[in-house]
């Protein structure tokens, strides 16, 4: 790190420094050592405050002067306590300067004055009994520096004995003790907050808390990872508001703990710490509950318990809220989420890893001494955060401070708790599933026999995986460490492996056919030769999972250049017979292997593949098969006598397919059935017959008339057809969900589709015909989207706000005029679409009333005027008006908008923005000119995600620069107008 460039005190913010003592008592020995002060550092100490007092801690042989000044200057907080004779002290003199000079070129350094038996004008300029004592040093060089050292301190913020708690000791030293606490409290969560991105994440726990409610117990859940800082977190609150609790009790590593030492040490430290008495004996669990359950009833209590494993340790720690008394909160950290709903906790907290931003901060905090990106150090920076991948305890590996074996077996801990089958579905995640469609993991892993919903979710409770609504996410260390775990067993033989999934050894493996019956599951990401992977599983007889994913390769192509030079027979093609999930796409040849029995086979995914028929000559029966996908192949007919427990069907973009066969008694387990683009398709009669299909996909067959469909429909995709007119009997589908009937030719709607009370979605975009819309789709009490764009509709029914539920309209590109009085009683309308709307004029005057709304877009519209009630949306985040050309003004109160984030004025006769705009500090204005000045930020930049932005400090400069800027803008525009 020599080469790092010196940087300036005012260009960098440095590490706070860490102290040794919470408080430096300054007295005089003779006047207060065995009274007062005696006391008072008697309740620093119960109170957890690291008390310095007299000579106690000095260590032999060094000089006192130089100890005294380096423990005033490794303290916090400093309590002078001036009595009649502390000024004949030259030590305490001394002491005081030295404090002052802390106090003054350290803001994390703290004094309070305690007046004992004088009074501050006393100090402050000496007289009488004071004056006395201090004149004892008057032929002294420092007489000067002590009368300004008396002074200021006389000056500062402490307690006046006699004036306080009407002169009663105990209850002036309870009070400054409390007071001393918060202070403490106050730095601890500054330095807290120095934390890289703690300060939101504490102010979201803490309001969840609820702090100032006094009639509840409240218990809330922190969960996440190992490594994702939940104990920094729970440490960070517990420092910032435990002054305001009875009693306090923070619970370090109860996993460990209760393991090493039982739980009753955990229920005695309670104990001891909430009621300040080292004396109680547990003798078994049984009692300590009965104790806590006993003794906490009668105070407000704040207890933390950190890294909680089980259930038991809960029950004996925090049992049930009636142990305690309304006001206490309780604060549990833990990576299994099951365990906090088992326990019934009010809230649970999700640990948010570190964004790119803060990890690359963390980074140069603990590399470098500051937050700030150096020049030339961008590229380690990024490969950090590339690294970490938003783990705060990675981060500190990295800098050596905690060392990666005990990190990776801190990662383990979660996975030796689980169950088999868990560890499984997580080892198969971590060796091949992850970042995959979670659809596609959950038939990969329930083809191979696991209950994979269940299994996910418990992985997820326990922090192990993470999901999103398509995909499954683990963070790169856990899947580090799943790998390790079946690599190191047999590290330097991947022969024996369960699971190979490094391309390397995959090739070496199979070109050379070294394959075992030890392999499980082969997850190819890269291309391999077709020969290389059919000789080479001969000898893996168990194999239950082979899943290519390579990025389509041959999609659309001629498959000829993948097989060149070797010739397809069909002996050396070869599949286990094992085989329970089977995804090859872009397979290259027209029928899978003779040999190939596939009686085990639950998935088989030959989609975007050279496959004109499963298999040349007799066909076999598939009893297991649950999903057949040959999407984009060359499949001419299919009889689904062969998989007839079949349950979903994929043929999408099958334009070869003229004929599916559904024999007598076949097809009753399908719910999906995708013919998207089948447009050879003879006939769709067969469908009456598969009477539990639940999803539909019917788009660009190129039909004329709607099919006869199935009752229980819920959910059917009937865009891009040629139909010109619904039959009213599409009001017979009463269980349908979701409708897309876009880019069609429709006419009119019957009025029969109000009968769809379950319609929560309906698409009717791009139906360019399409005229109105019938009163009675106004009775569709569940629809949250319904979608119009591009529809010749001129206007809506006039009880359109009888759609209680809808959230998301789109009506651009309409022939609309004007919204129905009733609009505004839409109270859950989030967004609203009206771009290119070349009749709108105005919007409704009580637009405010959409109370919901959160982004409006009006951009390329005709509207003349923005309604002030537009003021009233607290929610609204987006407000695009580019290409408005007819709007002149906004409204005065736009300011009121708490929420917005983006405002577009492109293109707009807007030329000056209202005053108030300046109090929305997190505002982004787009297009704004005026005077030949412009505010100009492109939506995409605006939603653009950077891996890596300026330095927090450096944002808030720029931002407070442009803020600055518009602020000068607004009042040289109000100026003018007003002159």
């Amino acid at each position: 790190m020599s080469n790092i460039p010196s940087m300036t005190s005012s260009s960098t913010l440095s590490i706070h420094k860490s102290y040794q003592y919470d408080v430096f008592l300054s007295f005089r020995g003779e006047d207060t050592r065995k009274t007062f002060v005696d006391h008072l550092y008697a309740a620093l100490e119960r109170s957890g405050i690291h008390t310095y007092k007299d000579d106690e801690r000095l260590h032999k042989g060094k000089k006192i002067d130089e100890e005294l000044l380096k423990s005033i200057e490794d303290s916090k907080i400093f309590i002078i306590i001036f009595s009649l004779n502390y000024a004949s002290s030259s030590w305490c003199l001394r002491e005081l300067v030295k404090i002052m000079e802390c106090q003054k070129s350290n803001d994390q350094q703290f004094a309070y004055p305690v007046f004992y038996d004088v009074e501050p004008s006393e100090v402050r300029k000496p007289n009488g009994a004071f004056a006395e004592a201090l004149s004892i040093h008057k032929m002294e060089e420092a007489t000067v520096k002590w009368r300004e050292a008396l002074d200021e301190a006389a000056n500062l913020a402490g307690w006046e004995l006699k004036d306080t708690a009407n002169g009663y000791e105990a209850k002036v030293i309870k009070i400054s003790v409390e007071q001393i606490l918060l202070k403490l409290r106050s730095i601890h969560f500054s330095d807290d907050e120095n934390l890289i991105g703690m300060h939101h994440r504490v102010q979201d726990v803490e309001s969840s808390l609820q702090i100032d409610n006094l009639n509840v117990v409240r218990m809330i859940g922190i969960k996440g990872m190992g490594g994702s800082g939940k104990t920094t977190l729970a440490r960070s609150i517990f420092d910032k508001v435990s002054t305001q609790f009875d009693g306090i009790s923070f619970v370090e590593n109860v996993r460990e703990v209760s393991k090493v030492h039982g739980l009753q040490s955990l229920q005695k430290q309670i104990i001891s710490d909430i009621l300040h008495y080292q004396g109680y004996i547990v003798n078994s669990v049984h009692d300590g509950r009965k104790m806590l359950s006993e003794r906490l009833c009668y105070k407000k209590v704040l207890v933390v318990l950190d890294d909680v494993d089980h259930i038991s340790q809960l029950e004996a720690l925090g049992g049930a809220t009636k142990w305690f008394k309304l006001g206490s909160r309780i604060i549990i950290t833990t990576r299994d989420e099951q365990l906090l709903k088992a326990h019934g906790v009010d809230l649970i907290h999700n640990v948010n890893l570190l964004t790119n931003v803060e990890a690359v901060t963390l980074f140069n905090r603990y590399a470098f001494g500051t937050v700030l990106l150096f020049k030339g150090y961008e590229k380690l920076s990024l490969e950090v955060v590339r690294y970490a991948a938003g783990l705060p305890l990675t981060i500190k590996v990295l800098d050596k401070r905690i060392p990666l074996k005990e990190t990776l077996e801190k990662l383990e801990l979660s996975y030796i708790a689980l169950e088999d089958d868990y560890k499984e579905i997580f080892l198969d995640v971590a060796c091949g599933l992850k970042d995959v469609f979670k659809e596609d993991a959950i038939r990969i892993l329930e083809s191979c026999g696991f209950h994979a919903r269940i299994g996910l979710r418990v992985l997820e409770e326990k922090s192990l995986i993470t999901s999103s609504s398509m995909f499954l996410h683990m963070h790169d260390h856990l899947q580090e460490m799943g790998r390790n775990i079946v690599r190191r067993l047999h590290p330097n033989d991947p022969r024996r492996h369960s699971r190979l999934f490094i391309h390397e050894e995959i090739e070496d493996v199979l070109a050379n056919d070294l394959g075992t019956e030890a392999t499980k599951s082969i997850i190819i990401s890269e291309e391999l030769r077709p020969e290389i992977i059919m000789r080479g599983l001969g000898k893996m007889k168990e194999l239950s999972a082979l899943h290519l994913h390579v990025d389509d390769m041959c999609y659309g192509s001629d498959y000829s250049w993948i097989t060149e030079g070797w010739k397809f027979d069909q002996v050396s093609h070869y599949f286990p017979k094992a085989l329970r999930y089977l995804c090859w796409r872009a397979y290259p040849y027209n029928y899978l292997p003779k040999t190939f029995q596939a009686n085990n086979l639950v998935v088989l995914d030959m989609s975007l593949s050279g496959i004109v028929k499963l298999w040349k000559g007799e066909q076999k029966v598939l009893n297991k098969l649950r999903i057949l996908d040959l999407g984009f192949t060359k499949l001419r007919t299919l009889d689904l006598g062969m998989a007839p427990n079949l349950e979903r069907l994929i043929l999408e973009a099958c334009d070869d397919l003229i004929e599916i066969h559904v024999p007598n008694g076949c097809g009753k387990s399908l719910v999906y059935l995708n013919l998207d683009f089948c447009t050879r398709l003879r006939s769709l009669s067969f469908i009456k017959q598969l009477e539990s299909v639940e999803v539909l996909d019917l788009n660009e067959l190129s039909l004329w008339e709607f099919p006869d469909l199935i009752v229980d429909l819920r959910e059917l995709k009937f865009s891009k057809n040629n139909i010109e007119e619904l039959p009213s009997s599409i009001g017979n589908l009463h269980c349908l969900v979701s409708l897309d009937l876009s880019k069609n030719n429709i006419e009119e709607l019957p009025s029969s589709i109000g009968n769809l009370h379950y319609l929560v979605s309906l698409d009717l975009s791009s139906c360019r015909d399409l005229k109105s819309l019938p009163e009675s789709i106004c009775s569709l009490q569940h629809l949250r989207h319904l979608n119009l764009k591009e529809c010749a509709i001129e206007e809506l029914p006039e009880d359109l706000g009888h759609l209680e539920c809808l959230d998301w309209l789109n009506l651009s590109y309409t022939l609309i005029k004007h919204l129905p009085e009733s609009f505004c009683m839409l109270k859950h309308l989030e967004n609203l679409y009206l771009q290119h709307c070349d009749f709108i004029q105005n919007l409704p005057d009580d637009l405010g009333r959409l109370e919901c709304l959160e982004r409006l877009y009006l951009s390329f519209s005709k509207v003349r005027e923005i309604p002030d009630s537009i003021c009233k949306l607290k929610h609204l985040k987006q407000l695009l008006l580019e290409g408005c050309n007819q709007l002149k003004e906004l409204p005065e109160k736009l300011g009121d908008l708490e929420a917005l984030e983006l405002l577009n004025v492109k293109g707009t006769c807007i030329s000056h923005l209202p005053l108030s705009i300046s109090l929305l500090k997190g505002l982004k204005i787009c297009g704004f000119e005026s005077k030949g000045q412009s505010i100009d930020t492109s939506i995409d930049d605006y939603q653009k995600h950077q891996i890596l932005e300026e330095p927090s400090t450096k944002n808030h400069q720029k931002r407070g620069t442009t803020f600055f800027y518009l602020l000068v803008l607004l009042f040289c525009l109000q100026f003018k107008t007003n002159t």
